[in-house]
């Protein structure tokens, strides 16, 4: 399961009234840290959490502190500081440097249950929130707002009873739209959904999108790709891959995808051919709509589907995250 918010809602609207719960969320960092303020957990009564707040090196300790929340329907408050020698911490045997705060939540029907039931189902409607937490130990008290322009990712503020709030945007999960469902579309699924990803996967071709090799896609599209230009899921991608390997129906999608609002489009082959794919859609560089990756992804180098996949998802993946997708310690030049 992905550590994405939307995968751990999914899991515990499942089986919410069938265990119980605690969120877990990092309400504030200093120094080095695993995961920033924002990042979440659930936790239930059988030993078993969803998401991570650490390498997996603080998640035991988080269990264990959780559970005084079931015993008084109380939110807790626990930092860990990995500056300090005397800290446990340091006795967990972490060292990393920095500080983490964070606000445990019990999550039960009287407290309505976090609003964690509204939360999902506005990232299901692909809605962008802020999620706002009470920060104190006292029954919990959360609320979910509808995203407006100019508020912070992330912020701690007081409010009218000068109690503390934590504020933070919480985004549906990309959805990607991959044109092309043959052998080498199987590993860019499977990372994708693997990376918590929604996969639409659209081939209009017989025997191409087997269910049984894209189990995890959100949905196989199998209408003629001309066809597509009304569909609402237009308007909802953030990232389109075409890796159809036939010009006609790269062509079409690469057209098509000129009034979506993926904000990265790739598409797989040299630059000779899609000047051929370009002629065929009757479209010019100079009409394109948003900057085309060609040839797609990142030069990780290998050839096997499996690597070109990593390469292509790599590179949406930087660009939705305006990263630059360098080297973090610049070894390679």
């Amino acid at each position: 399961m992905s550590n994405r918010i939307s995968q751990l809602l999914r899991h515990w609207t499942d089986n919410r009234d069938k265990q119980l719960w605690v969120l877990a969320t990092i309400i504030e960092t200093d120094g080095s840290s695993y995961r920033k303020a924002g990042a979440m957990m659930l936790i239930n009564d059988l030993g078993q959490y969803f998401g991570l707040l650490s390498g997996g090196c603080l998640e035991s300790d988080i269990m264990r502190q959780a559970r005084r929340c079931w015993d008084n329907q109380r939110n807790r408050i626990i930092v860990y500081d990995m500056r300090e020698e005397e800290d446990l911490a340091w006795q967990l045997g972490i060292g990393c440097g920095g500080m983490v705060r964070i606000l445990l939540q019990p999550v039960h029907a009287n407290n309505d249950y976090l609003k964690l039931d509204e939360l999902n189902n506005y990232l299901e409607a692909r809605q962008e929130v802020e999620y706002v937490q009470q920060i104190d130990e006292g029954f919990a008290v959360n609320e979910v707002r509808v995203i407006e322009k100019g508020h912070t990712d992330t912020c701690i503020y007081p409010d009218k009873e000068n109690v503390q709030l934590f504020v933070h945007r919480l985004s549906p999960a990309p959805l990607i739209a991959v044109f092309g469902a043959g052998v080498d579309a199987r590993p860019l699924v499977a990372m994708a959904c693997e990376l918590g990803w929604q996969v639409l996967l659209v081939d209009p071709r017989v025997g191409y999108g087997k269910p049984e090799y894209f189990t995890k896609a959100t949905a196989i599209i199998r209408q003629p790709i001309a066809q597509l230009d009304s569909a609402s899921w237009l308007g909802q991608i953030d990232v389109a891959l075409i890796l159809t390997h036939n010009i006609k129906l790269d062509a079409a999608a690469l057209r098509l995808v000129q009034g979506s609002s993926a904000k990265y489009v790739g598409l797989l082959g040299p630059i000779h051919r899609t000047d051929r794919v370009l002629a065929i859609a009757e479209l010019s560089r100079s009409d394109l709509s948003k900057p085309l990756a060609n040839p797609v992804g990142l030069r990780l180098g290998g050839e096997l589907p499996e690597s070109i996949a990593l390469s292509m998802l790599s590179e949406a993946h930087a660009a939705l995250e305006n990263a630059d997708g360098l080297s973090i310690s610049g070894i390679l030049k």
